[in-house]
């Protein structure tokens, strides 16, 4: 599978442009230079890492660089991989209110998106060479490099990104909506500034007109969420505080440079890899074969193979990357609708949150202590909890459904399926087993995965195109630097949030809520699905986590039970459209617009938080296994 996200129904279209520019060309070029060094830089965090389990487990001899050469270049694999994402409009946006407006007034919205995100490149990238110019005194301790050559990586990818929006704009057919929407811009800037000395004495009441208004507007116009993010952090930053611009940028570096994030891109190429040769094929095949002949029974193998491969990658965006592709155009052909096959896909993303290994479930054990064995074993139940109720709408929707033309296969059939299939289901049980026998790391299991299914796929399958592997890594860079760079954003943001006081605040008035632990839950998935939607999982739970885990503790809730209701919660609010991202990751991997979806994810969204309901009610499906 390729998956092509600049075909997808979310990208920044971009004003009209003149047929056979020059300039073209010079933007196709400039595409190349970067396409190849980010593909190249994928591959090369697989080699680095696999390098380090094998040094590790076979040779019992450790690389102790090899972490430090991985972080260095997977900031530059984030930084590239963004403005690949940049360049072909793949980055996350909502277009709901652009799609219903008149022609006229969406070619303007489309420009308006695209200065927004030049305005947001420009203001970070002195910054960004600030930042690079003080990483200069700091020296690595294991491959004793200037911390400079990583930090490069900022204004690098911002002046590209800048190189890429005037490219875009130069080339705009009508250079009215230009001039129009960067005079829009200017005059928000300049109003802005001359309004710093009220915004400066309004307190608090910034967050709101920042965080809250400034966001909405901006994401409601189009702006890509990553973008929004990004402007809304940087004008509270300088404007309402006395904290340099640079630290903007500081934050969005520490924000992509877990090594946990690692596990991203590597993830997604799996993903990616699974499909390619066949190996998701099988699985799905041999859940069809179980399932297909019921009403509703691809939905329901919808929500298997969603909650299966999990266990495979890790990695939302590669789940539904390696699933979406092969059940789609079955599913659309047996009558399904496109508006409900992307929001059953968003609503199972929100549902497989917590099955190992969640990247999600990683980040909660490091930033809180509470082991990710424990965290691992209890996150199952849960996921299988929100599956059965994810089940009965579907049941209840296609209960009517005409399946008089789909053969029953015999049982004959399903072993045939089973035994083609068993190579693929194995897989989530060698990078489980790989993980636990201390093998590899969450990080480095990833690259087990790939090598299994290269091999699967060469000597079992018969299925791997080797011309398809340089799109799949431009793809995973792609589809990694949008991601990424929304956590960057939403990192920032996490920062001023907590500069403010607002997360201090939060925590107190939490610790004194009525109810007892009920109340604290209930009041706690309330406040994660707000955060889900706002500042994505992981921001969300580095900020929150160590304020919010000892309180539960306190308050005599199960830390791992504590962490499942949590987890869901923050699912639901991220693939909750309007300002959920998790929705628009699964529009663009399935290429299915977001306004199909809107109507359709109400009731799936309704499911999950029922299921949730369940799960808060019910400690035993978090905890009775461990």
């Amino acid at each position: 599978m390729h998956v092509d996200i600049a075909d997808a129904a979310t990208p920044l279209d971009g004003p009209p442009l003149r047929a056979r520019s020059p300039l073209k060309t010079l933007d196709t070029a400039l595409g190349h230079l970067i396409e190849i060094p980010a593909a190249l830089l994928v591959a090369l965090e697989m080699v680095v890492l696999l390098m380090g389990v094998v040094s590790r487990y076979v040779f019992h001899q450790p690389i102790v660089w090899s972490d430090e050469l991985a972080s260095i270049l997977f900031l530059w694999l984030a930084m590239l991989g963004a403005t690949v994402a940049f360049r072909r409009s793949d980055h996350m946006r909502m277009t709901a209110l652009v799609a219903m407006a008149r022609p006229r007034l969406r070619a303007f919205l489309e420009t308006v998106a695209l200065v927004a995100g030049l305005i947001f490149v420009a203001l970070v990238l002195h910054p960004a060479y600030e930042f690079a110019s003080e990483e200069m005194f700091v020296q690595t301790p294991a491959l004793e490099l200037n911390n400079a050559w990583r930090a490069a990586a900022l204004p690098v990818g911002f002046g590209l990104m800048l190189a890429i929006a005037v490219l875009r704009l130069l080339e705009t057919a009508d250079w009215r909506l230009t001039v129009t929407a960067l005079a829009l811009g200017g005059a928000i800037a300049g109003g802005l500034v001359l309004l710093q000395p009220v915004l400066m004495g309004l307190g608090n009441v910034n967050l709101l007109l920042f965080f809250v208004l400034g966001v909405g507007a901006l994401v409601f116009s189009g702006v890509p969420i990553a973008f929004a993010f990004g402007l809304a952090t940087f004008a509270y930053v300088t404007l309402t505080t006395n904290a340099p611009s640079m630290v903007v940028v500081g934050r969005m570096d520490e924000g992509m440079s877990h090594l946990i994030l690692l596990a991203v891109p590597l993830f997604v190429f799996l993903g990616l890899l699974i499909e390619m040769t066949g190996m998701a094929k099988a699985m799905v095949g041999f859940l069809a074969s179980l399932l297909g002949h019921v009403r509703g029974g691809l939905h329901y193998v919808l929500v298997g193979a969603m909650y299966l491969v999990s266990g495979i990658s890790g990695s939302k965006a590669a789940d539904m990357a390696a699933v979406a592709p092969v059940l789609f155009p079955e599913m659309k052909a047996r009558g399904a609708k496109e508006g409900d096959l992307v929001a059953l896909l968003a609503a199972t993303g929100a549902q497989t949150e917590t099955i190992p290994p969640s990247i999600v479930l990683i980040t909660i054990g490091s930033v809180t202590g509470v082991s990710i064995t424990a965290l691992f074993t209890g996150g199952l139940m849960p996921g299988l909890v929100l599956a059965v109720t994810l089940c009965a709408l579907v049941w209840w929707r296609y209960r009517s459904e005409d399946l008089s033309h789909v053969p029953r296969p015999s049982g004959r059939i399903i072993g045939r399926t089973l035994v083609i299939a068993l190579p693929a289901l194995a897989l989530p049980f060698v990078i489980r087993a790989a993980v636990v026998e201390g093998v590899a790391t969450a990080t480095e299991v990833s690259t087990i995965g790939i090598v299994y299914a290269v091999l699967a796929g060469l000597l079992i399958y018969r299925q791997f195109d080797w011309r398809r592997v340089y799109p799949m890594l431009v793809t995973t860079a792609t589809l990694s630097g949008a991601i990424l760079l929304i956590i960057g954003a939403a990192t920032g943001m996490a920062w001023a949030l907590t500069q403010s006081g607002f997360s201090q605040t939060l925590a107190v008035t939490m610790k004194s809520l009525p109810g007892g632990p009920l109340g604290f839950l209930v009041v706690s998935a309330v406040a994660f699905i707000i955060l889900g939607s706002v500042l994505e999982g992981i921001p969300a739970i580095v900020l929150f986590g160590p304020l919010l885990f000892p309180i539960a503790r306190s308050v005599g809730v199960h830390e791992v039970h504590y962490a499942m209701v949590v987890i869901l919660a923050m699912g639901v609010g991220l693939f909750a459209p309007p300002f959920g991202v998790g929705y628009y990751a699964a529009c663009a991997i399935s290429r299915i617009h977001p306004d199909a979806g809107m109507r359709p994810i109400v009731g799936y969204i309704v499911a999950l938080l029922v299921g949730l309901a369940v799960i808060v009610l019910v400690p035993w499906f978090s905890i009775g296994f461990l």
